[in-house]
């Protein structure tokens, strides 16, 4: 579960194994008591949550927006 950057005690990760066939690029924000799976196209959009409220939600997905690319970079660099 490679860790790309964490954010106001949020982890923001995703899992060496998303699938088969792989899903579309996403990322996966978790901390103790809350995860969401968030989609990075055709723009950030949330997936699935659990235990975020919808104020979080928002600035997730404000945070993700602003590290597009590195979480492009990192998807990519792993799943070579």
């Amino acid at each position: 579960m490679p860790v790309i950057f964490r954010w106001e005690g949020i982890r923001f990760h995703f899992f060496s194994n998303e699938g088969n066939p792989r899903e579309p690029i996403h990322v996966h924000a978790q901390r103790a008591d809350a995860e969401a799976k968030i989609w990075l196209y055709p723009e950030a959009a949330i997936a699935d949550s659990e235990g975020f409220t919808r104020r979080e939600l928002s600035q997730l997905l404000r945070v993700v927006e602003q590290n597009k690319a590195l979480i492009e970079e990192a998807w990519h660099g792993h799943f070579r």
